[in-house]
């Protein structure tokens, strides 16, 4: 027995998950103590951590997880991110610096550019990020993501996040945009993301930070590994006017009320037509495919469990240390969960499974977030300043990442 073990010995017991998977994999979990029955360590009001052995298909695994009561006026959720979408860092440095008692990793993202030589990595989400109620970014081409492949029925677009009414919810959001100038309108189909669709043109805003643009015009939409495109334009846009353009997309901070058009194939033709001192509009915003209650933040992952059932086609075969989202009490409480990646554990999950664990966790829907050497959970202990990682990344440090959920308490 760890160190570890040892000094969680009651908590784990107090939720540990008593018999194995059924002989179906993703099948529920039997004889889990009750949802809720255990109260676990308190971190802050509302707050709680617990871990516990989950017998799997693969061999035991051991999960972490924060309990977030959003009843309790005194506690609110909100994206973790580093202050520019294309940016990363540890998700401890994220919730200190943001003053979040607790937190998990978020979205698949942009981690490595080996199919395009030269291309810079841009370290940018998957999905769509909404931080403190504002859009960061919209969501890459189906095509264009990383991480496992989608269960059937899903999308880059859907998230995971809080409503304006303290309420969690699933969802998918879509962008709605427009460039118009005395010509016309023309759609806007990218925002401050590192794929854009073929033929297409997209904004990116001072919330993108420094890194190149040239990764938005590389592969296409089914297929990540496609070559850069060898027909771009980028128009650079300052309060409201054209005020230079280039044939190659640039890199380097964009200044507040600027945005630069980035433009490939079909779109890059277009821009070609935009003349400097042009007055031109850019609008854009996220919409929501169900609720009709703006989120406050939400991030990017896919979606495991809806209305207390799996996902049809959910992956039973390969098992890996994840990061998941339940929602309970009709999205008044919500669960997150990452598995450990200590050497011991680091079998993990299917798909499947998570689905399962999270079901028996009382959750009624579940999201998968990104998981590997990404998966971490950080919590403060009483009287701490700032948190501390509770799993063991199986990478043996913490993996920066470009965002994460973050949990924050008054108390």
């Amino acid at each position: 027995m760890t160190r570890r073990q040892k000094r969680f010995g009651a908590a784990r017991a107090a939720l540990t998950l008593l018999t194995a998977l059924g002989a179906l994999a993703g099948a529920a979990l039997t004889g889990a103590a009750p949802a809720g029955a255990a109260q676990g360590t308190p971190i802050a009001p509302g707050v709680a951590y617990d871990e516990f052995d989950v017998p799997a298909a693969k061999g035991t695994t051991h999960a972490h997880v924060l309990t977030v009561d959003l009843r309790d006026p005194r506690v609110r959720l909100d994206l973790l991110h580093p202050g520019a979408v294309a940016a990363r860092a540890t998700v401890s440095r994220q919730a200190t610096d943001q003053g979040a008692v607790a937190g998990v990793n978020g979205d698949f993202f942009n981690i490595s550019e080996a199919q395009h030589p030269g291309v810079q990595v841009t370290g940018a989400s998957v999905g769509p990020a909404i931080a403190r109620g504002r859009a960061l970014k919209a969501a890459v081409p189906n095509g264009q993501r990383f991480g496992p492949a989608l269960p059937p029925g899903t999308s880059t677009e859907d998230v995971v996040g809080v409503g304006i009414d303290g309420r969690a919810r699933m969802d998918a959001l879509s962008l709605a945009g427009s460039i118009r100038t005395r010509e016309g309108s023309l759609p806007l189909r990218g925002l401050n993301q590192y794929a854009l669709p073929v033929g297409s043109v997209g904004a990116f805003t001072t919330k993108w930070g420094e890194v190149s643009r040239v990764r938005a015009t590389c592969g296409t939409d089914t297929d990540r590994a496609a070559p850069c495109s060898a027909d771009t334009y980028e128009v650079t846009v300052r309060h409201g006017r054209v005020v230079s353009a280039a044939d190659t997309p640039g890199s380097g901070p964009i200044a507040a009320g600027t945005t630069v058009l980035v433009g490939r194939e079909a779109g890059a033709q277009q821009l070609r037509k935009f003349s400097t001192g042009e007055r031109v509009t850019v609008r854009h915003r996220l919409v929501a495919a169900k609720s009709h209650v703006p989120f406050r933040f939400a991030l990017g992952g896919y979606p495991v469990l809806d209305d207390g059932q799996p996902l049809p086609g959910l992956d039973d075969r390969a098992s890996a240390v994840r990061t998941a989202v339940g929602i309970a009490d009709r999205g008044r409480r919500l669960l997150l969960l990452a598995l450990d990646g200590a050497p011991e554990y680091r079998t993990g999950l299917t798909v499947a499974e998570v689905a399962s664990v999270m079901r028996e966790l009382g959750a009624v829907d579940a999201f998968s977030l990104d998981g590997g050497g990404s998966s971490t959970l950080v919590a403060r202990a009483a009287g701490a300043s700032a948190v501390a990682v509770r799993n063991h990344p199986s990478d043996g440090v913490e993996r920066p990442v470009p965002n994460g959920i973050g949990v924050f308490s008054t108390g």
